[in-house]
């Protein structure tokens, strides 16, 4: 069922700039009709050209994007930093709070997989394309903050929150904060004493 409603998505989207940027172009070059001034025709030709470039930029752009090798990997920063969303952690001291670190990302999901959505809107179900956006969107966050704690040398963040706005259509900002703390290192878990 995926694959098909992803060629329905592709159908779609092409069908769409096909109509926009082949269709209307060729009527206005084809086109006769004097109602059509000299001067809105070169406007249209600037807009699409212009909406082309930005699109073909964005796709290098997002072709292109590789972790840095400054940053640790995920699994590095999981290792090292614990997570949690209480003020205090169970077992541990905290001796040292050394700040507010956060992390946010803008996230928005590809045309094709926003018409899934809506036509899931109309018959009902889970929107799994904003499921899977807001999970990655969550991932990449917490792994800014995680990193921003990293650079303070921290053990832990706790009261870690997240925050969901939409920003427009069908982008949301996710942003994930909360306070970087050191740890005792001689404190002892009750867990390893018993």
């Amino acid at each position: 069922m995926k694959i098909l409603r992803q060629i329905g998505s592709i159908a779609f989207v092409l069908g769409l700039f096909t109509a926009i940027f082949i269709g209307v172009p060729w009527y206005l070059m084809t086109s006769t009709d004097p109602v059509i001034p000299w001067w809105l025709r070169i406007a249209f030709f600037c807009l699409m050209g212009g909406i082309l470039l930005v699109m073909l930029t964005i796709a290098i752009e997002q072709a292109k994007i590789k972790p840095s090798k400054k940053e640790a990997s995920p699994a590095e920063l999981q290792g090292r930093i614990l997570l949690q969303n209480s003020p205090k952690i169970p077992g541990r001291e905290i001796t040292e709070a050394l700040g507010l670190v956060q992390g946010h990302t803008v996230f928005a999901i590809w045309l094709g997989n926003d018409l899934s959505a809506i036509m899931r809107l109309i018959l009902g179900g889970e929107l799994t394309e904003y499921t899977q956006m807001m999970g990655s969107a969550r991932k990449t966050a917490t792994d800014r903050m995680t990193a921003q704690a990293v650079e303070m040398g921290a053990d832990a963040i706790i009261n870690v929150r997240y925050m969901t706005t939409s920003v427009v259509g069908s982008a949301a900002e996710l942003m994930v904060y909360g306070t970087a703390v050191k740890l005792n290192e001689n404190a002892v878990r009750r867990e390893d004493v018993a």
